[in-house]
């Protein structure tokens, strides 16, 4: 079974988790297409994008190398510890896609390189130490997500771009307060950890209600756009629209029955904000 190539490829590209390490591009590339105000050279947008997913990749691959122990419990049907990959095979690829990311920022400039070092250092000191952390390790996290489209922004060379700062704080309530619902419905499984998480110290309500407040500021922060005269009723409309589904999706939230149906309403307002990146990009172009 270990020596099946197929698998070990298959286990190697599970690690990259590419559907996470993807929208972290996609976010660089947004930040690339905001700033400029239109599509980048396809060169910088690949070498953004692909350094947006690298970096994230990596964190994601060390995520794994750290938790081995307790996925051989959790998950053992993962890559590593169902012996797919070995574990210094996934430390030699987190390596790798972390040199390959910070090649990537290095060829769109210093100042993006430099950039580049603390969102790698963040994610992975987040998987060292403060996974368990509670609060600390949520902000973390979200810094992560945020800082996405700063990074796309700064490779453009226009670091204080007003939308951009904007999006990225968005990015930054809405990550934050799933990570704090998210811990609210990993509750059983974050008390066997020893976590410290809001949840397991405050209670799920206040948790939940701290999950509110960063929604409810993501809502706030969406319309200074329009505010600011960035962008018209062609932004605004559609975003307006996302903002009630992220309120539809905070109420089955609250009144959930259970962990399952909780995380479906968090996925709920995933998708919603994802619709607010697709209603931002819509009124640039249109408005």
């Amino acid at each position: 079974m270990y020596n099946n190539p197929m698998k070990k490829i298959k286990g190697l590209i599970s690690l990259l988790r590419p559907e996470l390490a993807m929208a972290a591009g996609i976010c660089v590339l947004t930040g690339q297409v905001l700033a400029l105000g239109g599509f980048p050279p396809l060169a910088t947008a690949l070498l953004g994008f692909f350094g947006g997913f690298a970096l994230s990749a990596s964190a994601l691959v060390f995520n794994d190398v750290f938790d081995l122990e307790v996925d051989k419990i959790n998950t053992p049907h993962r890559a590593l510890p169902s012996g797919a990959v070995s574990p210094g095979e996934a430390v030699a690829l987190g390596v790798g896609i972390t040199l390959a990311g910070l090649a990537a920022s290095a060829a769109l400039g210093k100042i993006t390189f430099i950039l580049a070092i603390p969102f790698w250092f963040i994610g992975f000191l987040y998987n060292w130490r403060f996974k368990k952390s509670g609060l600390p390790g949520n902000l973390m996290v979200s810094a992560s997500v945020a800082i996405t489209f700063i990074f796309g922004a700064v490779s453009m060379g226009d670091a204080w771009n007003g939308v951009v700062w904007v999006f990225s704080g968005i990015a930054f309530c809405i990550d934050l307060g799933e990570e704090i619902a998210g811990d609210a419905m990993d509750m059983a499984g974050d008390r066997l950890l020893a976590s410290r998480s809001i949840a397991l110290r405050k209670g799920r309500p206040f948790a939940l209600r701290i999950t509110t407040v960063f929604w409810g500021i993501a809502i706030l922060l969406s319309y200074v756009p329009v505010i600011m005269g960035w962008l018209g009723w062609t932004y605004g409309v559609p975003m307006t629209l996302a903002n009630l589904l992220i309120v539809y999706f905070t109420f089955r939230l609250w009144h959930a029955p259970d962990s399952k149906s909780g995380v479906q309403a968090m996925r709920g307002v995933y998708l919603s904000a994802t619709l607010g990146i697709a209603a931002f990009l819509l009124g640039l172009f249109v408005g």
